[in-house]
C-alpha cells in the first residue's frame, strides 16, 4: 500500500510576503506641562541624578576543568529482523516488507504520522528560512582595528631531542587537521638517536597527536594530496620520496630507492594536477628536479638539472611553485644562490627547459608561490626581505624594507589579493596589507619568545586560520580578524591597478637603463676612435 501526497504549490505562494518600507514618525504622547501642580512642590537645589542604562557586570575568574579528547567510531548494522526471516536473502526481506504493509495496525500508525508530518511540510513551505533580505550588502572592516589571537598549540611528543616543525601542510577538505614534519637540518647536529616520526594534528585535541607517520628518515616536508586527503607525499633527509595512506598504517606505502633519489635532502614536494592524482615533483640542494609517480617509485618518472642559461653551474634548490594557473608544465623554483629560476617541463630542447632567472636576493630563496588572483605575479622571500615580481620582468617591481632579523617564509592570502604573510627568525609573524599601506606592516604577532625562529607556516583555505611551526618544534595555531581575511570593496581592481602601475614604472626604468648603456658605449667608441686620431698625428709630426 502506498501513500503519499503530491504538493503542486507551495503554501508560500498563497499568502502576500512581507513588505519593509520607511514611515513617518508619529507622536504616541504628548504631556504638557501644568502649573497649577507646580504650586504644590518647591525646587530642589542642587539635585543630582544618576542614570545608568547599562547593566553593571562584575568580573569572575573560574578554573574549568580539563579533559582529554579522544576519537571513536560506531558502526550501524542492519538489524531487528526475525529468526526466521534471512536478511541476507532479497526476496525474504521483500516477504516480510508485503506483510508488515498490510497489517492494519502499520496502515494506522502512517496515517497518523502522515497527518503530523503535513503539518510540518506546511509550515516549512509557508516560510522560506534561506531567504536573503539584505542580499548584495558588504560588510566593512576598514575601521576595525587588526588583530589576531592564539588557539592552540602543538608540541611535538618527544621532547628528548628538540626537532623545528620545519613544513605544514593542511588537510584539503576541511580545517580539521595538519600534517607536520619535524627535522634538524642543521649540518652535522643531527644526535645518533635522532626519532624520524612526523605526526597529523586534529586541531580540537592538542594534547596528542591523531596519527603518527614513522618515515625512514627524518620529513623535511609533508604534503596532502588535494585529490585524496588520505594520501601523503614526503621528502626525506636522505633524499628519497616517500607517500603514506593513512589508512594503511603509520609506515610510507612505498618509497624511492636510494640510489635513484635524490643525493640531498628533499626541501619541497607539490603534487601535480593530472588525470590520476598520483603525479608529484620534488625539488633539492643537489641541483635537481625530480618527477615521480606513486604508483610506481622504483625510479623517476623524468628530472631536471638546474642550470642559467648559457652557464655550466649547477644551483641548489630549496623551494618549488608548480600551479596549474602559471600555465601547462611551467614551474619555478627557489635555489641557495638566491635566483628564482622560470622552467617549463614542455619544452621540446632540455637547454631550453629554463626559460629565465630572475636575480635579487642575497641568500636562499626559501618560499616562492605565485599569487591566486593574478597568475603573473610572484611572491618570493630570501635574505632580509619578500619581493614582488612579474614574470615578463628581470627585477622586483615591489620589495618590503629590509628587516633586522632574517625572514624564514611567505605566502599569499587566499581570500585577499592584498594581503601576504612573511614569518622572521627572532619569532614574529608580519602581515602586509597593500590595500591599505606599503611601506611597514599592518599587523605584527609576536608568536616565539627571542632566541626561537620560526621555520615554517601555511595559512588555511579560509584566510582566517594560520599554522606557525617554530624552531623549538612547536605548532602554533593562529586566528585573525575578519578585516584580514574577507575582501574589501574594490580590492581586486585596486591591487591590479597598483601592480600594473608598478610594473610600467619598472619597464620605463629598464628601457632607460638599456638606452643609458647604448649611449654610454657609443661615447667610448668615440673617444677610442679621437685617442688614435691624436696618436697617428703625433707620430707623423715626430717623422716630420
Amino acid at each position: 500500500m502506498e501513500i503519499y501526497y503530491m504538493y503542486q504549490k507551495q503554501r508560500k505562494e498563497f499568502g502576500r510576503h512581507a513588505k519593509f518600507s520607511d514611515s513617518p514618525a508619529e507622536v504616541l504622547v504628548d504631556l504638557r506641562p501644568e502649573p497649577a501642580l507646580a504650586e504644590n512642590h518647591m525646587e530642589r537645589n542642587p539635585c543630582v541624578t544618576n542614570v545608568q542604562v547599562v547593566p553593571e557586570m562584575s568580573e569572575h575568574e573560574v578554573n574549568t576543568e580539563r579533559f582529554s579528547f579522544g576519537s571513536q567510531g560506531m558502526l550501524h548494522t542492519e538489524g531487528g529482523w526475525p529468526k526466521d526471516v534471512d536478511p541476507q536473502e532479497l526476496e525474504h526481506t521483500i516477504r516480510y516488507r508485503k506483510k508488515v504493509e498490510k497489517d492494519e495496525d502499520y496502515i494506522r500508525a502512517i496515517k497518523v504520522l502522515g497527518d503530523k508530518v503535513d503539518t510540518l511540510l506546511k509550515q516549512n513551505n509557508a516560510i522560506d528560512i534561506y531567504e536573503e533580505y539584505f542580499s548584495g550588502s558588504v560588510a566593512d572592516h576598514s575601521s576595525e582595528q587588526p588583530y589576531a589571537k592564539t588557539l592552540t598549540v602543538f608540541r611535538e611528543p618527544t621532547q628528548r631531542i628538540r626537532r623545528a616543525a620545519s613544513y605544514i601542510s593542511w588537510y584539503p577538505d576541511g580545517a580539521r587537521k595538519l600534517a607536520v614534519a619535524y627535522s634538524i637540518l642543521q649540518f652535522q647536529q643531527m644526535p645518533e638517536d635522532m626519532p624520524t616520526s612526523s605526526y597529523i594534528w586534529d586541531i580540537s585535541n592538542p594534547n596528542t597527536p591523531e596519527t603518527e607517520l614513522t618515515p625512514t628518515s627524518q620529513a623535511c616536508c609533508l604534503v596532502y594530496n588535494p585529490k585524496d586527503p588520505n594520501v601523503l607525499a614526503a621528502g626525506l633527509y636522505n633524499g628519497q620520496v616517500s607517500y603514506f595512506d593513512t589508512r594503511k598504517g603509520s609506515a610510507p606505502v612505498d618509497s624511492s630507492p636510494i640510489e635513484r633519489s635524490h643525493s640531498d635532502p628533499v626541501y619541497d614536494v607539490v603534487w601535480l594536477t593530472s588525470k590520476t592524482g598520483t603525479e608529484c615533483a620534488s625539488v633539492s640542494t643537489d641541483g635537481s628536479v625530480m618527477w615521480w609517480d606513486t604508483r610506481r617509485l622504483g625510479e623517476p618518472v623524468e628530472s631536471l638539472v638546474l642550470q642559467e642559461k648559457g652557464s655550466n653551474v649547477i644551483l641548489g634548490g630549496v623551494s618549488m611553485e608548480y600551479e596549474a594557473a602559471g600555465g601547462a608544465g611551467k614551474f619555478m623554483v627557489g635555489t641557495e644562490e638566491g635566483i628564482v629560476l622560470a622552467c617549463n617541463r614542455k619544452a621540446k630542447l632540455a637547454t631550453d627547459r629554463v626559460t629565465a632567472s630572475y636575480q635579487g636576493h642575497h641568500g636562499p630563496v626559501c618560499a616562492l608561490e605565485r599569487s591566486p588572483f593574478y597568475p603573473k605575479y610572484f611572491l618570493s622571500a630570501g635574505d632580509w626581505t619578500a619581493r614582488i615580481w612579474n614574470e615578463d620582468l628581470r627585477t622586483a617591481i615591489m620589495t618590503t624594507r629590509y628587516h633586522s632579523s632574517y625572514i624564514t617564509g611567505a605566502t599569499w592570502s587566499p581570500t585577499r589579493p592584498g594581503v601576504f604573510f612573511t614569518s622572521k627568525k627572532d619569532g614574529s609573524l608580519d602581515v602586509w596589507d597593500y590595500f591599505y599601506k606599503q611601506n611597514d606592516p599592518t599587523l605584527t604577532v609576536k608568536v616565539m619568545d627571542e632566541g626561537i625562529g620560526l621555520t615554517s607556516f601555511r595559512v588555511q583555505e579560509s584566510g582566517k586560520m594560520l599554522a606557525a611551526g617554530a624552531s623549538d618544534g612547536s605548532t602554533t595555531l593562529l586566528d585573525f580578524c575578519e578585516g584580514l581575511a574577507v575582501m574589501q570593496p574594490n580590492e581586486k581592481q585596486s591591487i591590479a591597478q597598483m601592480l600594473e602601475r608598478e610594473t610600467k614604472r619598472e619597464k620605463n626604468l629598464e628601457t632607460r637603463a638599456k638606452e643609458l648603456k647604448i649611449k654610454a658605449k657609443k661615447d667610448q667608441a668615440k673617444t677610442e676612435t679621437v685617442t688614435e686620431a691624436e696618436s697617428v698625428d703625433d707620430v707623423l709630426k715626430r717623422g716630420r
